[in-house]
């Protein structure tokens, strides 16, 4: 028998504007098209998600060659390279793109500065798809750094028009100290005039810090392909809170929860509340009586979905 005895809930956690928007287009292009849908990559980074929508008639494919003449593509929330948006209208698929609008902002950025001359220094995680997405919108010109070391050896061509953008789910912390040694390095570099680092990414770490001075024990539900769940795992590790990241609540091992009592709970932006619902049942069987729900920010911002699916 345990002797912990409360569950203390992250406030904001779970999904954000850009995932509820992404699941819905598939939802509708489904509901609109009838089965099958394509989807390039998975439309969120989510075990439980992606296997729900391949229950109702979602294909996922990470190559255009798999989609058959006619059919309906939905680009996934990561966002896509121009090479991949330039393929799929040569074959003339009906597309519909989930790319977070913030994710696509950054995407505009980097067009626009690109026009006037500028090269870029993209901090990120090599083979994320957002990265390839992001890095995918020029032919060349950008250089991916995934931590300080990187920052002493890319080579920009010049120096006199860089810009530095971000992806949207790194640890907030991780990103500040990347950035501070490219300014250090290239001082004249352009920031971004709002950080790249999306507001739920934002709002999760900075919930997570605050539970993590609460809690003996850090729980975070989200698939190992989470960006955004791992950082939330290790912003909770970094505050001195032993923390877990579980895709399911069968993944919660009894040894854990010896000698804690009070076990904190969040989630990643890609995962669902279902999710978080099963976790809080299998604790409770461990021998919680008590969950609470931390004071934080309520978020309501919703983005439109694209024309077609309205």
């Amino acid at each position: 028998m345990q002797n912990f005895k409360e569950i203390v809930l992250a406030e904001p956690r779970g999904f954000c504007a850009g995932v509820d928007r992404a699941i819905e287009i598939v939802d509708r292009a489904l509901l609109k098209f009838g089965k099958p849908v394509y989807v390039r990559h998975e439309i969120v980074h989510n075990t439980y998600v992606v296997d729900d929508l391949k229950s109702r008639g979602a294909i996922f494919i990470e190559d255009l060659n798999d989609v058959p003449a006619g059919a309906t593509l939905v680009f996934s929330a990561h966002g896509v390279p121009k090479s991949v948006e330039a393929e799929a209208t040569r074959r003339g698929f009906t597309v519909f793109d989930a790319t977070c609008p913030l994710v696509t902002k950054v995407h505009v950025e980097v067009a626009k500065l690109h026009k006037e001359g500028f090269e870029f220094v993209m901090i990120g995680h090599k083979g994320h798809p957002e990265v390839e997405g992001t890095m995918g919108q020029l032919a060349d010109g950008i250089y991916l750094v995934e931590d300080v070391a990187d920052v002493a050896i890319i080579q920009p061509k010049q120096t006199d028009r860089l810009a530095v953008v971000t992806q949207t789910t790194l640890s907030v912390d991780d990103a500040a100290e990347i950035t501070e040694a490219v300014v250090a390095r290239f001082p004249n570099i352009r920031r971004p005039k709002m950080q790249d680092i999306c507001y739920a990414t934002q709002n999760r770490q900075d919930a997570v810090k605050v539970l993590s001075a609460e809690v003996d024990l850090v729980i975070v539900v989200g698939s190992p392909t989470s960006s955004n769940s791992n950082r939330l795992r290790d912003v909770a590790q970094r505050c001195g809170a032993e923390s877990y990241m579980v895709d399911t609540a069968a993944e919660l091992q009894p040894e854990w929860f010896e000698g804690k009592t009070r076990v904190g709970l969040t989630a990643g932006a890609s995962a669902p509340d279902i999710l978080v619902q099963e976790v809080i049942t299998r604790i409770r069987a461990l021998g919680a009586v008590s969950v609470r729900t931390l004071d934080g920010i309520q978020e309501t911002i919703k983005f439109p979905l694209p024309k077609g699916l309205k």
